[in-house]
């Protein structure tokens, strides 16, 4: 009769030599351990450019061989999955020029990682057709709404500087898009400051007239982002994210009808609208570089003056490594 002690004291040693044999060798039942441990992409996204990607899964077959997985989550806007970001759910997302200032301003670890080429067009002030509002300077005292803090509250101000009104000369009303969109439709407002597709719907829809778009103002970027730690040990990944995205920029600007149609789909919005979108947005997505984040301290200077946020920041505390 075999030892019960003898017997458990074989099997330990037999399962510490199995183990050890695994992680040293590689045996096929422990590719895990044979290979290391997996890295892991948890990308957050809005319905657009970053959906476009998901439903191609390129990406997935660039990291593939890298070992990195990709987990993604939709969000429904760029400060949310800000937030995600700071208390460690995601690692990458998009958003606009002015939601990451407030997120680095309350003390979020966020990184640029790529930037969207300038596009001006695609934000503009909005006046119902037969306004008697027909210059910059008629918003003198007028009722503009706008969501406070956005990209467009930074473009309202520099284009009123640009043709010599003062901020205080502004009646701003803040309101997020849909009651802004409301408010437009009563006429309990003057003018509207938006970005697409709020901007293409209401043209379409509304008949609104573009009194003045973002050109020559502002630059009207979108921005990639990570967090600090996590694009410090995986420049290579975020490397390929932004070469993925580029490729989808690259192929929406060859491709502007089949891109509305993609973009239509997943917005809920009719095509008429989406093409007057796309038709003037401006394609190409990079990394990040010190001039690109000049563009951002100037508003976060702005926003500071303004008192929208609670402390002066350096922006490029927040560059990803490899800064150009």
């Amino acid at each position: 009769m075999n030892n019960p002690i003898a017997v458990s004291r074989r099997r330990l040693l037999q399962g510490a030599a199995l183990a050890t044999t695994a992680a040293t060798a590689g045996l096929a039942g422990f590719p895990a351990i044979a290979q290391g441990a997996r890295r892991e992409l948890r990308i957050g996204h809005q319905k657009g450019y970053l959906s476009l990607l998901k439903g191609r899964g390129t990406l997935e077959q660039r990291l593939a061989p890298l070992g990195v997985g990709v987990k993604w989550t939709e969000f429904t806007a760029g400060p949310v999955q800000l937030e995600a970001l700071n208390v460690g759910s995601i690692d990458f997302g998009d958003v606009g020029e002015a939601p990451p200032i407030f997120a680095q301003a309350a003390g979020a670890p966020l990184a640029y990682v790529g930037a969207t080429v300038p596009r001006p067009a695609s934000e503009a002030v909005l006046v119902p057709k037969n306004s008697a509002i027909r210059t910059v300077a008629d918003l003198k005292g007028k009722r503009i709404a706008l969501n406070k803090g956005s990209n467009v509250h930074y473009f309202i101000v520099k284009l009123a500087e640009k043709h010599g009104l003062a901020y205080a000369d502004l009646s701003l009303v803040y309101l997020p898009p849909a009651d802004a969109r409301a408010a437009f439709e009563k006429g309990s407002i003057d003018a509207w400051v938006i970005w697409d597709p709020f901007l293409a719907a209401a043209e379409v829809g509304l008949g609104g007239r573009v009194l003045a778009d973002a050109t020559g103002v502002v630059g009207n970027r979108a921005y990639y982002f990570s967090s600090l730690d996590y694009a410090g040990r995986n420049t290579d990944v975020t490397r390929i994210l932004v070469e993925e995205i580029n490729r989808i920029d690259q192929w929406g600007q060859a491709n502007r009808e089949a891109l509305a149609s993609e973009l239509s789909a997943l917005w809920g919005i009719p095509k008429p609208v989406v093409d007057v979108s796309t038709k003037r947005t401006q394609f190409g997505t990079g990394p990040i570089t010190k001039a690109i984040l000049a563009e951002q301290q100037q508003i976060a200077d702005t926003f500071f003056a303004l008192k929208l946020i609670p402390k002066k920041i350096n922006v490029l505390e927040a560059a990803a490594p490899g800064l150009a």
